[in-house]
């Protein structure tokens, strides 16, 4: 295998995991849906809240879609086996993101015959189901999934089938894996304890600030526990490992806390990470009047998740374990495109600074004036 090969299957595995990283940051708006009705006391919260989230529902759906069209591009057999296999667990996903969007497209509109409230349990839906799924789904690059692959099926006549799913749940198997409910709960609850952090930065409300306070306080502390009970657990769980010499897979105890000490920088930006958090929570829920917390969550975030999905990854780990047959294993060796096909994506992700400039532009653009109740009330264009 070539070097510069090996450089582009590095490069876009990065590329996934920070598209990753950003998505579980962005899931803060479904936190926040999770939490109108238990913040929203009356029509007037409930639709400064909802409107707060609406500027930034788009932003989540879209990093979503990028998500899986960049890992179907850079690793196509992933996406086959992952998608093609589990595909229970992924159409829940992307009907509960369809919901979404429905609800904040049609909401308010005049006419809406399904009314607010059928369209606020869609949001609600979304709201803990989206992320809740989501970290079930990632979960499963650390406790693997039943699939084999054969790519010598790919002469077979009539039926190329290259990989194949071993039982007849096709994904929802998942869900009753304690280690990948523990990261779904995980993300469920940092997503929610983010979407209060955002509030207190967008949301012009003395009465909304202190809620906020407290479910900062409240789904934080449950964040933190179950964070800490899953990095134990994976830290301490026996995982595989591909021989770079045979790309042979074996399974090594403790092989993601070696991960951590066999590459210190990931080690470094995953503490930096946790540090960012847990400041970004306890300041915003014992300050006085701390707001910006929502910025240094959000970076940590970006750190712990990135980290997570570079042990994941890298070193010579199979990202996508199979529990029934370990040499169909995935890695981002055996699973990437042609190295052209990594060449010519690795030239387009180039413009990935301008969009992300613009991303930026745009945000400011939209919170440049905190959400207030008179702008509830006098503004035409609500969700």
């Amino acid at each position: 295998m070539e070097l510069n090969e090996i450089f582009y299957q590095h490069y876009w595995w990065f590329l996934i995991s920070l598209l990753g990283a950003i998505l579980v940051f962005l899931l803060f708006v479904q936190g926040g849906q999770s939490l109108l009705a238990t913040m929203g006391k009356n029509e007037l919260e409930k639709s400064m809240m909802v409107n707060s989230l609406g500027r930034k529902w788009e932003f989540t759906f879209t990093t979503l879609v990028v998500f899986g069209g960049a890992f179907f591009a850079s690793f196509p057999l992933f996406y086959s086996t992952s998608f093609g296999g589990a595909y229970w667990l992924w159409m829940a996903i992307l009907f509960s993101f369809i919901i979404q969007a429905v609800s904040y497209e049609y909401r308010s509109k005049s006419g809406n015959f399904l009314g607010k409230k059928t369209y606020d349990i869609f949001l609600l839906i979304n709201g803990i189901m989206g992320p809740l799924l989501l970290g079930v789904a990632v979960g499963t690059f650390f406790t693997g999934a039943e699939f084999v692959v054969d790519k010598s099926n790919l002469t077979t006549t009539g039926a190329p089938v290259i990989s194949s799913w071993t039982n007849s749940c096709h994904g929802l198997e998942a869900l009753i894996n304690g280690r990948n409910l523990l990261l779904g709960l995980t993300v469920l609850f940092l997503a929610r304890a983010q979407a209060a952090l955002y509030f207190m930065n967008n949301i012009k409300d003395g009465t909304l600030f202190e809620r906020s306070k407290m479910q900062v306080l409240y789904n934080g502390a449950i964040f933190a526990l179950l964070f800490l009970i899953f990095v134990a657990s994976t830290l301490l769980a026996t995982g595989y490992e591909i021989d770079p010499a045979t790309n042979e897979v074996f399974t090594r105890p403790y092989k993601y806390f070696y991960n951590l000490i066999e590459m210190p920088w990931v080690a470094v930006m995953f503490l930096a990470g946790v540090a960012l958090v847990l400041y970004a929570l306890i300041r915003s829920a014992f300050g006085p009047h701390f707001t910006q917390g929502i910025w240094f969550s959000g970076i940590g975030t970006v750190l712990v998740v990135l980290s997570l999905f570079f042990i994941a990854g890298y070193n010579h780990t199979p990202y996508y374990p199979s529990i029934v047959d370990m040499q169909s294993s995935l890695s981002i060796y055996n699973s990437s495109s042609s190295l052209f096909t990594l060449k010519t994506m690795s030239a387009v992700s180039l413009l990935i600074p301008f969009v992300a400039a613009y991303i930026f532009y745009v945000w400011r653009a939209m919170d440049k004036k905190p959400i207030t109740a008179g702008e509830m009330k006098s503004d035409e264009h609500k969700y």
